[in-house]
């Protein structure tokens, strides 16, 4: 009683007379070690810490706080049987690691084809630079990236360009910031009180753990989970959940591999909870376990995660490999809910595998950049052709070749203690001619998968080992075979068409007549080729996403434009060749939306413009005369 409305209040609990807590069900906390590194334009206002008054993390009180208005525009969740999952973390795939400049740059996301964001976690983590599998607090988003209502903000644009979000969820364990940790804890053994409400003194998994590990057998375990799913996934309207090591949901002792129907019981109540309220809901384990209780969960419509990333790096690099575990059916499962992977966040990076470890034959060698980008294209191909949900990491697209254990400094560590260091980010790899064409290539597949039915279609067949491997999808009213060659030779394999007839090539645009079903076909090195019995026109999808800006008109002589640094920080250099410097000429910036944000005249064969009041995203320089007629233009990102 008595509180000002809407006015921030920093409270903990007193407990026992010795322990100070913040309240674990806060959706805001306060940080005396971290918050300072937050800044003032990720986060406006932040309250500052109580200091002198409180030690340790502290939670916020508001009352009669303003709700996020929400669009309201219709959306629809795409079919779960055909998402094209792109996961991401903000830290490392925006600089200023923030939801406003992810939403700046969904275009990208759109065109290259994705349907579905999956953040890794966001809920409050131990420190600042984290994948976030370290969490605290369950109800209050992490500061680091931004306000709870800029989250909302960022799954409320997705929604309106129909991309459906999921949330990482880590409920195995949880690090000593947790209170519920803090609250009953055995300080002479270093770990949780024998009668903890929520977490086993030791872990039953001797091999796998973090943290402090979850009793899932405890009705009160089981009680607060069901708070926190129901709290994203209703507050915040995530589409999904994507739950961390769900093998670990057990008191059975052992490595978590053998089947264990305890777990099992315990992950259906789970998702029995969620569909009372959002049936909808995209419940995703990450399970990784015995084959018969992955196929019992994805008969109750549970999606897990397929890891192929060891075969898929093989088959990059020209070694021998088997993708049959990518596809529910070789897996035999009767529903498709097998979400595979060639890369996620927790394993080696394609491009980085096969320029380091890539094999060469004849002058024909992988560890070459331009080699390696194409097979990289020949592995999205024949991979995202397989029919089911599928997934990939963050600038997969662009053929991202840093190492999972590359360090800050460029070194990387052979004993994974840079494994979850920042990364490099690397937008200016958009312009690269040939990491665009495998971008393109990218949206291509991934765009082929949502605009025809026959890539969902439940009538397939797959040879996936050996060094040719292709896909066979056969529906009502068409037909398609994928076929690639993985080999460091050129391939002479035989086909089984699903009829003999006139067939279509979709990159060459050839017409063949085959005049059996059974053909021989000649693969070159590195080919690909996907085959259909109607005729498909080529996407659009080579057009550049940042010079789509309208109402701008290019003179017939262009000159020659050089922008540095790209991506820019504060300051954008422009140099200007082979261009009459007279008279007013302009340079004019236009954002994704083709709105000028910020004009400048030029000054010299070389400009420098301040960008610092832009914010994160692409744009669009373009060099104007006084009547407006463009003379030239070059994309940036900042």
């Amino acid at each position: 009683e008595g509180l000002t409305p809407q006015e921030e209040y920093a409270y903990q609990y007193y407990i026992d007379g010795e322990l100070y807590i913040a309240d674990p069900y806060t959706e805001k906390v306060l940080d005396p070690m971290h918050d300072r590194w937050i800044s003032p334009e990720t986060y406006p206002n932040l309250k500052p810490y109580p200091a002198g008054k409180a030690t340790g993390i502290v939670g916020i009180l508001q009352t009669a706080q303003v709700p996020y208005t929400w669009s309201g525009k219709p959306y629809t969740p795409p079919d779960r049987n055909n998402l094209n999952i792109y996961e991401l973390l903000v830290r490392d795939w925006v600089a200023t690691r923030r939801y406003s400049t992810i939403i700046d740059s969904l275009s990208y996301l759109k065109r290259l084809g994705i349907n579905t964001i999956q953040l890794l976690p966001v809920n409050e983590f131990e420190g600042n630079e984290s994948w976030g599998y370290n969490p605290s607090f369950y109800f209050a988003p992490d500061k680091y990236y931004g306000p709870k209502n800029e989250l909302k903000r960022f799954i409320d644009s997705c929604h309106a360009n129909g991309i459906a979000v999921l949330a990482d969820i880590v409920l195995n364990h949880a690090f000593g910031q947790s209170p519920m940790v803090q609250m009953y804890r055995n300080a002479t053994l270093n770990r949780p009180a024998a009668n903890s409400p929520w977490f086993n003194e030791v872990s039953p998994n001797p091999t796998w753990y973090w943290g402090n590990d979850f009793n899932h057998q405890s009705i009160h375990t089981q009680e607060f989970v069901d708070k926190v799913n129901h709290h994203w996934l209703t507050e915040y309207r995530f589409d999904g959940i994507r739950f961390d090591f769900t093998k670990g949901f057990t008191n059975t002792s052992g490595d978590g591999w053998a089947r264990d129907q305890q777990r099992i019981d315990i992950l259906k109540r789970m998702t029995d909870a969620i569909r009372e309220y959002k049936p909808e809901t995209y419940v995703i384990f990450e399970h990784l376990t015995d084959n018969s209780e992955e196929r019992e969960l994805a008969d109750y419509g549970i999606m897990l995660w397929g890891n192929i990333n060891y075969d898929a790096r093989r088959a990059v690099r020209g070694v021998s490999s088997n993708w049959s575990s990518a596809s529910y059916r070789q897996r035999g499962w009767s529903q498709p809910g097998l979400i595979a992977y060639m890369e996620s966040h927790d394993e080696e990076r394609l491009m980085f595998d096969a320029k380091t470890q890539g094999a060469s034959r004849d002058g024909y060698n992988v560890r070459d950049e331009a080699t390696a980008l194409r097979r990289a294209g020949l592995a999205a191909t024949v991979f995202f052709a397989i029919p089911g949900p599928k997934m990939l990491w963050q600038f997969g697209e662009l053929g991202y070749d840093y190492s999972i254990n590359a360090c800050p400094d460029g070194t990387i560590s052979s004993n994974d203690r840079c494994r979850t260091s920042n990364k490099a980010i690397r937008w200016d790899y958009f312009q690269d001619p040939s990491r665009r064409n495998l971008y393109n290539h990218y949206a291509t597949i991934l765009q082929l998968r949502q605009k025809y039915d026959v890539f969902s279609t439940t009538d397939f067949s797959t040879s996936l080992s050996g060094v040719v491997k292709s896909v066979t999808l056969r529906s009502s009213d068409m037909n398609v075979v994928v076929v690639g060659n993985f080999a460091l030779t050129a391939q002479t394999p035989t086909l089984t068409f699903p009829t003999a007839g006139t067939w279509y090539e979709y990159f060459s645009q050839d017409t063949v007549t085959f005049d059996a079903a059974q053909q021989t076909l000649s693969l070159r090195v590195g080919e690909y080729r996907i085959y259909s019995d109607r005729k498909i026109e080529h996407l659009d999808v080579s057009r550049d996403i940042v010079t789509s800006v309208p109402a701008l008109h290019t003179s017939a002589h262009t000159p020659q434009l050089h922008l540095y640094p790209n991506p820019v920080q504060d300051k954008l250099n422009v140099q200007i060749d082979e261009l009459q410097l007279s008279g007013n000429l302009q340079l004019v910036i236009y954002n994704m939306s083709g709105q000028e944000v910020l004009r400048r005249r030029v000054d010299g064969t070389t400009s420098t413009i301040a960008t610092d009041s832009l914010s994160s995203g692409s744009y669009v320089l373009s060099v104007q005369d006084e009547r407006g007629k463009q003379l030239g233009a070059k994309a940036f990102v900042k």
